[in-house]
């Protein structure tokens, strides 16, 4: 890795620090004699990108030093002024930059703003990464649509519970403590009605300081609980999805929870438009926590983004205990989701298996 790497590998730690916050986590590095003397990343929606603050850092170090990004500059006047404007006032001497903006009002145009001022700019260091890491960004952009992890935690057989319905706990602490962490990088946490009702969970991140993400309930019938256990403690706000019966149901609880009126299907609710109303509320990516029922749906139709399955070192067994993807018996493999990209790591006795799906030939 030379130093260009090694510095943008620090820009890319930056930015993770604003997964959660905002549909576009970058990072930034001002970098004199090989030095850091400013750094910054984009904190929350509305708020100063990554790059003013590290420009603001560096102050008049800034001239004639190099500033990497994880992402191209904006160029254009939105929520805030143009990134451009700053850099080029800034007079670094170069930039480096991970990847282009797939935004139709950026899309190079920020780079190039930037060589027409006369700055030397580089474009595409350590661009898989910084991809990967704008992922959500990338979706959002692009379709209109949020980016959906599904999670879920197996046996090694892809047990989720036991036919009796226990599954506290398949996975060890590490691994828990993992997915706190990783419900923090998200906007919204996704569950459908059968794990409230069944697990009563708090759905929140358990951890001083963090990012608390919307709590969503799918729930076609209306059968949300007044006394669910998310309603009394600390959290993201409680969205219901429900049908307009449903909604009529729940009409006593529309103090406590904004309640999402979709259309119904087959298998309860339209799905996509579900995805469509959270990111009418800017909620960007949706990390899927269960169950089986849900998680074979969004399967069904194509709409998990990322697959994050973490395997505990059990064997379950049984004709009865719960299947990890619910949903109709497949007839043949090729109708299989295959993943590509997977990654596996080790986390205390579990492993983390990541993927995304293949496309389909």
């Amino acid at each position: 890795m030379n130093s260009h790497e090694r510095f943008m590998s620090q820009a890319l730690r930056l930015a993770a620090r604003g997964s959660g916050r905002t549909a576009s986590p970058v990072g930034a590095l001002v970098v004199r004699a090989g030095r850091v003397v400013g750094k910054g990343f984009h904190p929350a929606t509305g708020q100063p990108h990554a790059e003013i603050h590290a420009l603001r850092q560096a102050g008049e170090l800034a001239r004639g030093a190099d500033l990497y990004l994880t992402l191209e500059p904006c160029c254009h006047h939105g929520r805030t002024p143009p990134c451009t404007s700053a850099v080029i006032a800034a007079r670094p001497a170069r930039v480096f930059v991970g990847c282009l903006d797939p935004n139709p009002l950026v899309a190079g145009q920020g780079v190039a703003a930037l060589r027409q001022a006369g700055l030397q700019v580089e474009a595409g260091v350590l661009e898989a990464r910084c991809r990967q890491s704008l992922e959500v960004h990338f979706k959002f952009i692009r379709t209109g649509l949020p980016f959906v992890t599904l999670k879920l935690a197996q046996s090694l057989d892809g047990r989720v519970a036991t036919a009796d319905g226990e599954s506290r706990w398949i996975t060890g602490e590490r691994a828990r403590a993992l997915v706190q962490r990783l419900r923090a990088a998200h906007h919204a946490l996704m569950v459908g009605i059968g794990t409230v009702l069944a697990d009563d969970p708090a759905l929140n991140a358990r951890f001083p300081g963090a990012h608390q993400p919307a709590r969503v309930v799918l729930d076609a019938a209306g059968r949300f609980p007044g006394h669910a256990r998310m309603l009394s403690v600390p959290g993201g706000p409680v969205l219901v999805a429900t049908t307009a019966a449903g909604a009529q149901r729940l009409r006593p609880l529309a103090g406590q929870v904004e309640l999402l009126t979709v259309p119904a299907a087959a298998a309860g609710l339209d799905l996509p438009a579900v995805l469509k109303a959270l990111a009418q509320r800017e909620l960007a990516s949706v990390l899927v926590e269960g169950g089986p029922t849900l998680a074979g749906s969004l399967v069904r139709e194509g709409l998990v983004d990322k697959f994050a399955f973490f395997v505990a070192p059990l064997v379950m067994g049984g004709a009865h205990s719960r299947g990890a993807v619910a949903g109709p018996d497949l007839g043949r493999l090729a109708q299989a989701t295959r993943l590509r990209d997977v990654n596996v790591r080790r986390v205390g006795p579990d492993l983390l298996i990541t993927g995304y799906p293949q496309a389909e030939e």
